[in-house]
């Protein structure tokens, strides 16, 4: 191996391979534990999480292969700016916390499925159902999206170009789509259990070797510090940037936690007991994920503040804040035998983010597509056939999904952001709508199509020609935020006439 370049061998891929074996066999194992083939037992597995099962699928999927490489690449770019991630994820612990306990107990009593059930069961309008469902199904596709690009990014970094981005992405999703149609839900959160121990100790790991072999914290923000082209890195925000930050948490709290998968989470936890108790667990997980990244970031900003890092990867001029992770990696193996099998680790632990992320928004998109979009056209189908049509339906959407993810030339970080920007119209008729029953389908419908075109509308106010540039944040504030707040004032003019429920 020499000094600049990455020998990604036999020997990591044996691990990489081991791995994506004891998930196939963990699929084997749940198609035997299924006990019928309808659309509980496929998709919410029978409604049977104990503590550790659903604290671990929770975990793993809410944090994916963003978190590594996203968040690293964002906290790159921004410095200390992006410590907004650790408390944007845990806001959506707290906003579960507003609408979860009566979800679970309402899904128990009415036996719900997917989001939708919800939304038709309380508001009684399948038009409803469907326009939530359809921004749901945009989430999830851009979710998944975000997953296999992470994917392609860091095969690309830690290949040196040796493996096609196709080869590897398209060879993950295959696997991914025969555990999950073997054992459904169980499966995904079973598989969850094994990725969300393999991400949390990658992440340690990578911290410990990124502070060890790389530079301390001190150091690296005393280096920012001096380098007037970094400082700013290290600085406060100022007015407009705190506006930011409070807009970049309450959008990803409140629609983190209406993410169809978290949904049909709670709706599989065995007692409410236990979903109180995996929430609580779940509150102190940012500070070993988000944290992580963030400081990892930070310590790459010192040490390589340009990119321009053509002995690293060769055949490249430079190199986007994209590539922090793949260069972390290079920047390891090169310190000893004991780097090199590090880093084997930490990819296997990307790779696990990745799947247990990705898998979990499959499986909702199959749930949605049977349930929400397939069943109201044949009222009498089987429950049987439902669930084939479910599994039919997340090999259908993969396949977009991983030709946009492959050609997706904008950062993780941006399609993050445009998904929660939409989703957020959603919220309303989830926080509001569970607790007052003056909320009505129209009011709701009128508040979600308002607060979309005042989001769309100021988003590409520019390219419309509207105002002379696109205005996705207006005084540090995200146009989705602003197209939220029109939403519930429109909501409010049937909520304030409600009762509580």
């Amino acid at each position: 191996m020499t000094e600049n370049s990455l020998s990604f061998g036999a020997g990591s891929f044996a691990i990489l391979g081991g791995y994506l074996a004891i998930m196939l066999g963990i699929g084997a194992l749940a198609r035997f534990k299924r006990k019928d083939d309808s659309l509980s037992d496929f998709f919410l597995a029978g409604r049977s999480f104990g503590f550790f099962v659903l604290v671990m699928t929770l975990f793993a999927t809410q944090y994916s292969g963003n978190t590594i490489v996203g968040f690293t690449s964002a906290s790159y770019r921004n410095g200390f700016g992006f410590l907004v991630c650790v408390h944007f994820m845990t806001a959506i612990v707290a906003a579960y916390l507003l609408f979860a306990p009566a979800l679970y107990r309402l899904s128990r009593e009415r036996e719900y499925i997917t989001p939708g059930d919800y939304i038709y069961d309380r508001f009684g309008s399948h038009t409803l159902r469907i326009v939530v469902s359809v921004l749901m199904v945009y989430a999830l596709c851009n979710f998944a999206v975000a997953q296999v690009k992470t994917l392609g990014v860091a095969f690309a970094g830690i290949s040196q170009g040796r493996i096609p981005v196709w080869v590897g992405a398209v060879g993950l999703v295959v696997i991914m789509l025969i555990y999950e149609s073997l054992g459904g839900m169980r499966s995904v959160a079973w598989t969850d259990a094994i990725q969300g121990i393999a991400l949390m100790s990658g992440l340690i790991l990578l911290l410990v070797l990124t502070l060890t072999h790389i530079s301390d914290l001190s150091s690296a923000v005393e280096k920012l510090g001096s380098n007037p082209l970094t400082k700013m890195k290290i600085e406060r925000p100022d007015f407009e940037g705190s506006l930011h930050w409070l807009s970049f948490i309450v959008m990803v709290g409140l629609g983190g936690a209406i993410y169809p998968q978290a949904i049909q989470r709670i709706f599989s936890a065995k007692k409410p007991e236990v979903l109180k108790k995996s929430l609580a667990v779940m509150a102190f997980l940012p500070f070993f994920t988000a944290l992580i990244a963030v400081i990892v970031g930070v310590v790459m900003a010192a040490h390589l503040p340009s990119l321009e890092a053509q002995s690293l990867i060769q055949g490249k001029d430079t190199l986007s804040a994209e590539s922090v992770f793949s260069l972390i990696c290079l920047e390891i193996t090169k310190t000893s035998a004991l780097g090199y099998w590090a880093v084997a680790v930490i990819f296997a632990a990307l790779v696990a983010a990745v799947m247990s992320t990705t898998d979990s928004a499959l499986l909702s998109l199959g749930s949605i597509a049977a349930q929400d979009f397939y069943r109201p056209l044949k009222p009498g189908v089987k429950e049987e056939k439902l669930t084939q049509f479910g599994k039919k339906a997340t090999w259908f959407f993969m396949a977009p999904i991983t030709y946009f993810a492959l050609a997706y030339e904008g950062t993780l970080v941006q399609l993050l952001q445009l998904k929660f920007e939409l989703l957020i119209q959603c919220v309303p008729c989830f926080y509001l709508g569970i607790h007052w029953k003056g909320l009505t389908a129209k009011a709701a419908l009128a508040g979600i199509f308002t607060g979309l075109a005042t989001t769309l509308i100021l988003t590409f106010a520019g390219d419309l020609g509207i105002s002379e540039t696109n205005h996705k944040l207006v005084w540090g504030i995200h146009a989705g935020i602003i197209g939220l707040l029109i939403n519930v004032i429109v909501c409010g003019t049937s909520l304030f006439r409600g009762t509580k429920v």
